[in-house]
């Protein structure tokens, strides 16, 4: 199963950005990670990290015409980019929302996520750990998308 990992603005300063909210663990070691993992499960993981929103426009209207199951954080557009979200409503399921930190104990901007009502589930507050969630869920799911 092909799966599309993408980020959104400014997760490739992962490790050196906001530690304490997004902790130490660098992109490329998040990257790493998740390829790996994803070859446990029998995933093929393809990452990806933006900081154009019109690139993952781009990237998730390749996944929808291949697809792809997504694996998403799409950071701060989450809360204002429409043009994203309707991008996702293209998408064959399923899609995953991961944020790294808990968006509902932040700022009050950060509470609600458009993306969240054309995604298949959410994961948030759980570090990195979250997209080895959403990996394992997606491997559960192969017979539905294949």
């Amino acid at each position: 199963m092909k799966v599309y990992l993408l980020n959104g603005p400014n997760l490739g300063r992962l490790g050196s950005r906001q530690v304490d909210v997004y902790g130490v663990t660098t992109y490329d070691s998040l990257v790493e990670g998740c390829i790996e993992f994803g070859k446990t499960l029998g995933l093929d993981v393809e990452a990806r990290q933006t900081d154009a929103e019109h690139e993952m426009i781009g990237w998730i209207h390749d996944a929808a015409d291949a697809g792809a199951a997504v694996v998403l954080n799409p950071g701060a557009w989450s809360h204002y980019s429409y043009a994203l979200r309707d991008a996702c409503a293209l998408l064959r399921w399923p899609l995953i929302e991961v944020h790294i930190s808990n968006i509902h104990a932040r700022e009050e901007f950060r509470h609600h996520s458009v993306i969240s009502a054309v995604a298949t589930g959410v994961i948030c507050g759980l570090g990195v750990e979250g997209y080895h969630l959403a990996l394992r869920y997606l491997s559960t799911q192969r017979d539905q998308t294949d």
